[in-house]
């Protein structure tokens, strides 16, 4: 099993430990080339730059013994080592074997979340602990037979190196060259990218092992014993194996100081070898390995005791020979064999129909004294079933464990355990989509949903069928494809004798469906004593879904003080109910109530909503919810005018979805890096944005489909291409109900007027003025519902009056760029009737504002139009898109600077400033990218030598 996690202890195990001694007590030999790698790896991370190092080889080739030497290197070059090793046990284990890594500098360990994802909780809680310890000392970490880790782990190693390249931490994986496991090539793969060093352990040459077997000998080989030595391909292990199987008999004279071979009857096969040796040892041993050989490479003696129906002490003499013959180590609380490979070899030996039968027997025994579901899954699998009702009960006990840290596998083990069932069984169905929900988690959505097809081709009865197309249902709307989810609820819907919550259910996710699809009349249809219905339920996250619902028909309506009331309460109640927590985006109540207060006159509370609930869902470990947290912050942001904030959260919404391999691209997060880049100037970053948010796109009815459409209109804008950007928003907002202007923030919906009556569509423009008059007549509580109409009615008729009235009602929403350009609308109208002067101050107080929200381009053309008109211009104050340096650090990014230099390590920063730790670690990235440097020494250096930066200074 994977050991512990281990500081820096002079007295504590290396990474070989137990079932590595065979080596023990020799020199490292003919590694010269990839000790040098190492030593320069240990010096790179102590100049303050991470690194990795993946080393592969055979089986006995002597990685464990390279990461034992490189143990002991780092320990005595000041490095605090974390080392842990796998089983093929863990392959199939809940958590992270990294997890105790979570030990703070104080002790304390944070509380795992109750979560049914406990994925990103996992890889922020390691790398709080690891950015911790790195502070102090550089940081190690070793990871021997990596190919065996427990899913979470390889979820760790294929992320951290990338999240944490700028702190002192080298990791160093060990992994058999052939593997099959497709979660390990993953690893590799992205390990790969990140550049790591390679290191390839290939067979030694023979005169290394000659003189490896002159070290066991203390003579040298004889040319006999030298060509038996040739048998074993360069494999130190063997070598040293086969020596040791002649010094322990009397097959070997020494004279003269040359060892050499009385006869030739001992094998040199190594499995003959091991076979041979055991031939020697007594019966009691004998069963005793065999035993464990089954149980896997470390086992508990009670627990082999029990499968060869003995008392635990009878069997001591059978230990102690094994442990005299070197085939087992007994250093710690359980036996080891000495290397994998004589664990193999006596696994192998044994009969197929024995082998199958002792894993079903050990299966059953471990099963009954509660030993880890992991352990019995990984038996009953070798075993091949059949299996029993306590089987089925412990295995899918260990799918449901697993699914919290790793799905995928979680998904892969229910698939196996299920193909051990009848066909018809139901609980083989129940498993089957268990593990289609599991895989709808993470990137493989298509065999999620190839495997719900397969599984509907069989018989199913209605109530099992309803369920798995729910699933389906819930797969396709995390996808985005709201259509296909649809049609599997209205074929669930038509099954007969559903009970009545499953029915409930299946509704609810119907009528979210139609609000996605933007087609509220059908969702109010669905409504037939749906809520009513919800509301009675006693389960409080039906009950808040129901609110949520109701407020977004409301919305949608264009009734928004009735929407927010709904979205507060659904909040509140959120906020007590820890039962709401599982509820999907974008029913998260904090979520939905931030999409209704940036349509009224409370955005300034948007910001507030945002943070608290996104830091609470990141504190609680809810990661398939970060992406949507970050995306709903970047559009507040943009609305807000803080274009650098808003890209960053856009940004991170894409990095941790990227980083929990969620397959859905969020649109609204592409679609604003799009409409910033536009602002910033910078055209070429705005069309690759697009391209990938069209590439995950479908139709223009698909939720965010609508963000597309705009960030399309507004790129063709930008290019002089007037008719393609009326035409890219024709499909999308010439409906004149308030629906789909609702589906983006106010401060868009004037612009839409302006680039439809650019591209002479004067009924897209009187559309969205249409849409702007009923929602007026809807809800006339909300100011900024006038002010939009007002400015967008004064673009409409060229009304002087009306675009001065929004001018007024703009400087008290908070949203910077909407006053910015209903100034120059204004100083446009005002310049085209001659008076140049009166103009002037409404440009002046539109390049202030587009200065300071960062939009360049908008400053650009600003200040063209005030020098046509005889007025000096100053550069913008921004120029966080300018040349790489202090001077282009944005302010937030400023903040961050003197908190890395007081030596708080992300996590900290984050708290500090009460944002999302990975809100941190993009500005990270981007302040490294801006000044050149790799690490946070580097920039704790510079920003010594520079004196320092202060919030916002320059």
């Amino acid at each position: 099993m994977l050991g512990p996690m281990r500081s820096t202890d002079p007295a504590g195990d290396r990474p070989g430990g137990r079932g590595n001694q065979a080596m023990k007590g020799l020199r490292l030999r003919g590694r010269g080339r990839e000790m040098a790698a190492v030593r320069e790896a240990l010096d790179a991370v102590r100049g303050g730059r991470g690194a990795c190092v993946v080393v592969e080889g055979a089986p006995g080739v002597g990685k464990s013994r390279l990461l034992a030497e490189l143990d002991d290197l780092a320990r005595r070059s000041g490095f605090d080592v974390v080392s842990v090793r796998a089983d093929e046990l863990d392959q199939y284990a809940a958590g992270a074997a990294l997890q105790s890594a979570l030990q703070f500098s104080d002790g304390s360990e944070r509380a795992a979340a109750a979560t049914d994802d406990q994925r990103l909780w996992l890889l922020d809680s390691i790398t709080d602990a690891l950015e911790d310890r790195a502070q102090r000392a550089p940081v190690a970490v070793l990871v021997d037979d990596a190919q065996w880790a427990d899913p979470a782990t390889l979820l760790v190693l294929r992320t951290l190196p990338r999240r944490l390249a700028a702190s002192r931490i080298l990791w160093v994986l060990a992994v058999r060259s052939e593997t099959e496991r497709p979660t390990v090539a993953r690893v590799r793969e992205d390990l790969e990218r990140l550049g790591a060093r390679w290191l390839t352990l290939g067979p030694l040459p023979q005169q290394e092992l000659h003189h490896i077997a002159a070290e066991v000998l203390g003579a040298k080989p004889s040319p006999g014993l030298a060509r038996l030595l040739g048998g074993v391909a360069g494999n130190p292990f063997l070598a040293i194996e086969l020596v040791r199987a002649f010094a322990d008999t009397d097959a070997v004279k020494v004279e003269a100081g040359v060892a050499s071979l009385l006869h030739d009857g001992i094998p040199v096969g190594f499995r003959r070898s091991v076979a041979a040796r055991l031939d020697r040892l007594p019966e009691d041993a004998v069963r005793l390995l065999q035993i464990g050989s089954v149980l896997g490479r470390e086992f508990d003696l009670g627990t082999a005791a029990r499968m060869l129906g003995r008392q635990t002490g009878s069997l001591l003499s059978g230990v102690e020979a094994a442990l005299n013959a070197g085939l087992l180590s007994g250093d710690g609380p359980r036996l080891a064999f000495r290397h994998d490979l004589m664990r193999q070899a006596v696994h192998e030996n044994l009969a197929p129909a024995v082998r199958t039968a002792l894993h079903r027997e050990a299966a059953d025994i471990l099963r009954g004294i509660g030993a880890r579901s992991a352990e019995v899954a990984w038996h009953v699998v070798l075993s091949g079933g059949p299996v029993d009702d306590d089987a089925v009960t412990t295995l899918t006990t260990a799918v449901r464990e697993l699914s919290a840290s790793a799905p995928d596998a979680a998904a892969d083990l229910a698939q196996q355990i299920a193909g051990l069932l009848p066909l018809h069984d139901r609980r083989r169905i129940a498993l089957l989509t268990d593990a289609a929900e599991y895989l709808g988690r993470t990137r493989r959505v298509h065999q999620a949903l190839e495997l719900v097809d397969a599984t509907l081709s069989d018989r199913l009865e209605p109530l099992q069928e309803a369920r798995l197309r729910l699933v389906a249902a819930e797969i396709h709307q995390a996808a985005g494809d709201d259509a296909a989810a649809m049609t599997h609820l209205q074929q669930a819907l038509a099954l007969p004798g559903l009970p009545a919550d499953l029915r409930v259910r299946l509704l609810k996710t119907k009528a979210t469906g139609h609000v996605y699809l933007g087609d509220i009349t059908a969702a109010e249809q669905t409504d037939v004593g749906l809520v009513e219905a919800s509301y009675r339920s006693e389960d409080p996250a039906v009950v808040v879904s129901a609110m949520v619902f109701q407020s977004q028909t409301f919305f949608y309506r264009g009734r928004l003080a009735r929407a927010l009331e709904l979205a507060e309460e659904a909040t509140a109640r959120a906020g007590t109910e820890s039962g709401v927590l599982h509820l999907r985006p974008p029913r998260i109540p904090a979520l939905w109530l931030a999409t209704v207060l940036s349509a009224t006159d409370r955005l300034a509370d948007t910001e507030r909503v945002l943070r608290e609930g996104q830091r609470e869902a990141e504190a609680l470990g809810l990661g398939w919810s970060l992406p949507h947290w970050h995306a709903s912050r970047a559009c507040a942001l943009y609305e807000q005018g803080a274009l650098d904030d808003a890209a960053v959260e856009a940004e991170s919404s894409l990095m941790v979805a990227d980083e929990l391999e969620i397959t859905q691209l969020n649109l609204q997060a592409l679609s604003v890096l799009v409409l910033v880049e536009i602002r910033r100037g910078d055209l070429a970053k705005a069309r690759d944005q697009l391209r990938a948010a069209e590439a995950g796109s479908g139709t223009s009815t698909q939720r965010f489909g609508l963000w597309v459409s705009l960030a399309r209109a507004c790129l063709a804008d930008s290019e002089g291409r007037d008719a393609a950007a009326a035409a890219a928003l024709g499909g999308s907002f010439a409906d004149a109900e308030p629906t789909q202007l609702l589906a983006v923030p106010p401060s868009h919906w004037p612009g839409i007027a302006r680039m439809a009556l650019r591209g002479e569509d004067l009924s897209l423009a009187q559309a969205v003025s249409g849409a702007l008059r009923t929602l007026a007549e809807q809800d006339g509580s909300q100011q900024i519902i006038g002010t939009v109409r007002a400015h967008v009615d004064g673009l409409l008729h060229n009304d002087r009056g009306a675009l001065a009235s929004a001018v007024t009602g703009y400087r008290s929403t908070g949203r910077r760029l909407a006053l910015a350009a209903v100034c120059e609308d204004l100083g446009d109208l005002v310049a085209a009737s001659g008076d140049t002067t009166s103009a002037i101050p409404y440009f002046e107080e539109a390049g202030e504002l587009a200065s300071a929200s960062g939009a360049l381009r908008d400053h650009e053309r600003i200040m063209r139009r005030l020098r046509q008109f005889g007025v000096r211009t100053a550069a913008p104050r921004h120029h966080t898109t300018g040349a790489p340096g202090w001077e282009s650090l944005t302010e937030s990014e400023r903040k961050l600077v003197p908190l890395v230099v007081e030596g708080l390590t992300n996590r900290a920063i984050a708290d500090r400033l009460y944002v999302s730790v990975h809100t941190v670690n993009t500005h990270m990235k981007h302040i490294f990218t801006k000044l050149g440097i790799n690490t946070r020494v580097e920039l704790t250096r510079l920003a010594i030598e520079r004196g320092g930066i202060s919030d916002g200074a320059h």
